[in-house]
């Protein structure tokens, strides 16, 4: 499969390493350019590119850039992607501790219904409550007792289910999280982060969660 990742960071670093593993012909970008990700792209034999080009052709894009910098995305960022991709994005919201303060986040928006809007394209919530080490170290292959589970959250099932199916090839059982409008409970400061649990925990971790936002995740 033709992966783009753009944000070669801890999440976006750790996926390229992962995914060029299972085979996926993966294309990696940053905001500074393919000449600072030389070691990343000869470590694993991804392709370093520019953002702009990082989508050409991929089925899934996977966006894991910090919330500030969306809005500073390129514009034409998702041009040339394979019919019916998958846009990936697996952002937080840290308005103390990165961001600064998002006001259509902290007036109810939940943080990928925001991205999609600055994206213009839907996008799928996922892998934003694993520690970016664990990619690396915690896959276990399917129905391995206590298998980590991770919450998937979006509009389009089909899309979900895509994501979910990577999910299995990482190591990692996926759990149909709901529509994007859900995807607050897996936000930052809800049971589910961080929280590395099976699948049925994360469906009680899910069901626990209450909408209003921790206070350590507020502006």
């Amino acid at each position: 499969m033709k992966i783009g990742i753009i944000g070669a960071g801890n999440i976006g670093g750790n996926l390229t390493r992962r995914l060029t593993a299972l085979g996926h012909d993966v294309s990696v970008a940053n905001s500074r350019g393919p000449e600072t990700l030389a070691d990343l792209a000869a470590e694993t034999g991804a392709t370093a590119v520019r953002n702009t080009d990082a989508a050409k052709g991929a089925e899934i894009v996977i966006v894991t850039v910090p919330e500030k910098a969306v809005p500073d995305l390129p514009a034409g960022l998702l041009e040339g992607m394979a019919p019916g991709a998958v846009v990936v994005d697996t952002g937080n919201y840290y308005p103390r501790q990165r961001d600064g303060r998002i006001d259509e986040i902290e007036t109810g928006m939940t943080e990928s219904r925001w991205v999609e809007k600055q994206l213009g394209h839907p996008v799928v919530k996922a892998f934003n409550g694993i520690y970016a080490a664990h990619l690396l170290t915690h896959g276990k292959p399917a129905g391995t007792p206590g298998r980590i589970a991770l919450p998937v959250a979006g509009d389009d099932e089909a899309a979900k289910q895509v994501v979910i199916d990577l999910l299995d090839q990482l190591g990692f059982d996926g759990v149909d999280a709901g529509g994007l409008d859900d995807s607050w409970r897996q936000q930052p400061g809800r049971p589910v982060y961080g929280a590395d649990l099976d699948a049925e925990g994360v469906r009680r971790a899910l069901a626990q969660a209450t909408p209003q936002r921790p206070a350590d995740f507020r502006a």
